[in-house]
């Protein structure tokens, strides 16, 4: 059987895990969800080899605008958002140290005219939506580059010194398919999306030395991260999730993985060869195998009496820190851990470990460019709304009254303003008596006028949308904005003021049609995650996040 590129009968003892076998690698097959596609890098004199790019004047100033759908490839384009590029492969080849590489929502592919693998050059970023982890913004394709360390290997993007990634997704759909290849440089990637890569999301070898920060790695068939050689580098508040292995550290090298959330992948941490990472205050929980492994000669730093871990490492099926060198005594010293699932020689000292703040959470059945993503995930980090126990959020469940009071209650803790207001139907033993209570008092939620609450009742969407505005003190001074939708006249008497004052403040977000309210529709969990988020944006709670589906007025 073949997993995550390496034969697991070499695994099955926890032997020698070699990276020099990865040239043979062959990987299993696709998974039957694919929810993005992939792109490679070459070497500089690969690039677009058989094609021919004139070559242009760089564009002036430090910003060339790129969108996949509405650019034009030409002389005198990629000055201005309204004349861009159309693709990342020309963009780069008029890029300086310095330029910032702007892309508009969109598919770049082969089918959008690039050619990969692409080369982020020196001091060059290439940017998409930072804000969403680039949900909108996919770069798929597969190339090939030769690597120093590694030989031939398919890649969608290679990093070179000094240059950025940022709110991008990358896949690579191809056998041994690398998402971003970073070899003895030190680019920095953040806030970017890696999925469905057939092998890594990114892998790093030779001397390399990046920075990984607030990166989204999941369903990636092989490893989130690879470390490889003699890298180093920092992978810092990242999420591995649903992955082969969240990470694999091998060769010599020592990275420092800080304040990561690995969960539910097959393996948290493979460290293997004379690897020796420095661990501190990840979470590493309900991996299917183990949450750390550690073979051969490698020597992790899970914490020292002066620089304690702080990891907690918990809930994995098999054991949470697995120690299968023949030799090796790990010191881990301030993390928590459940001493009975401990195996080999581990000088353990136990330390509660303390809750990331605002730790992203993912869901599977939430994939890359679902229109809610990012604002559910938003809120869910900040344990607003949360999933189920499998591992879901079903976005298309109803929310009744009673959960959406509770979601009202953690968002916004309102202050009271008026007295409790007792409903005949909710009594105080009710689950959601206490938060009904607050966003009542607090002026969000009320009775209907015969004096019941209707708890379990299905909330519609103008009532979500006229709640929130009244919490919020909201007001419309012109009611006729509400002409901006097609089926305004739907909208009851009694929400006219209250969805045109929400209109007008940018709590609205209509998916599928922009124009289109459905007010008398049941809102789902992800139109409430929606609103309350918008809503958040509005008090100041919560940072702006893009959508095409957000209603916007003149």
């Amino acid at each position: 059987m073949k997993h995550q590129g390496f034969d697991f009968q070499q695994l099955k003892n926890f032997r020698n895990l070699s990276f020099s076998s990865l040239t043979a690698i062959t990987p299993a097959g696709l998974f039957a969800l694919l929810l993005i596609s992939g792109v490679s890098t070459l070497l500089p004199h690969q690039v677009n080899a058989g094609v021919i790019i004139t070559a242009q004047a760089p564009a002036t100033g430090t910003v060339i605008y790129v969108n996949s759908q509405s650019g034009q490839d030409s002389s005198g384009a990629g000055n201005a958002e309204a004349t861009p590029y159309k693709t990342i492969t020309y963009a780069l080849n008029q890029a300086q140290q310095g330029t910032v590489i702007q892309l508009a929502p969109g598919t770049y592919s082969k089918d959008s005219g690039e050619q990969f693998p692409l080369e982020i050059k020196p001091g060059v970023t290439l940017r998409g939506d930072e804000s969403s982890k680039g949900q909108a913004t996919l770069i798929s394709g597969s190339g090939v580059y030769i690597s120093p360390t590694f030989a031939r290997q398919n890649m969608t993007i290679r990093a070179d010194k000094d240059s950025s990634i940022a709110g991008v997704t990358v896949t690579n759909p191809e056998n041994r398919g690398t998402g971003v290849w970073i070899e003895s440089t030190n680019p920095t990637i953040t806030n970017s999306t890696f999925s469905n890569s057939i092998r890594d999301g990114i892998f790093v070898t030779g001397t390399g030395n990046p920075k990984i920060k607030n990166n989204v790695f999941i369903q990636n068939k092989g490893n989130g991260i690879s470390v490889a050689k003699s890298a180093s580098g920092e992978i810092r508040s990242n999420l591995f999730q649903n992955t082969g292995f969240g990470l694999a550290l091998g060769g010599n090298s020592t990275p420092l993985v800080a304040e990561n959330q690995i969960v539910q992948n097959k393996d948290g941490i493979y460290i293997s060869e004379s690897a020796k990472p420095i661990l501190r205050k990840n979470v590493i929980q309900n991996n299917t195998q183990d949450g750390i492994v550690v073979t051969v000669n490698a020597q992790p730093d899970l914490g020292t009496n002066e620089n304690p871990g702080g990891n907690l490492i918990n809930k994995n099926t098999h054991y949470d820190l697995n120690n299968s060198t023949k030799a090796n005594k790990i010191l881990a010293v301030g993390n928590e851990i459940d001493a009975k699932r401990i195996f080999g020689q581990v000088d353990f000292v136990f330390a509660k470990a303390e809750p990331l703040p605002g730790e992203a959470v993912a869901f599977k059945d939430l994939p890359p460019g679902y229109w809610a993503k990012t604002y559910i995930e938003a809120l869910a980090s900040k344990n607003i709304i949360a999933g189920f126990p499998d591992g879901s959020f079903k976005p298309n469940e109803p929310v009744t009254r009673a959960q959406f009071a509770a979601i009202i209650a953690k968002a916004f803790q309102p202050q009271a303003k008026s007295a409790n207001k007792q409903f005949p139907d909710v009594q105080s033993n009710f689950w959601a008596y206490e938060v009904i209570q607050s966003a009542s008092k607090g002026g969000f939620v009320s009775g209907y006028p015969d004096g019941m609450f209707k708890p379990q009742q299905q909330i519609p969407r103008v009532q979500v949308l006229v709640s929130l505005a009244n919490g919020l003190g909201l007001n419309a001074n012109n009611q006729s904005i509400l002409s901006i939708y097609s089926d305004a006249s739907q909208i009851p008497q009694y929400a006219i003021n209250s969805v045109a004052a929400a209109t007008s403040r940018q709590l609205v977000v209509n998916y599928p049609t922009l124009k289109q309210l459905n007010p008398n529709q049941q809102a789902t969990r992800a139109d409430v995650a929606a609103f309350v988020y918008q809503a958040m944006v509005n008090a100041g709670r919560a940072q702006a996040i893009s959508s095409p589906y957000l209603v916007k007025t003149p």
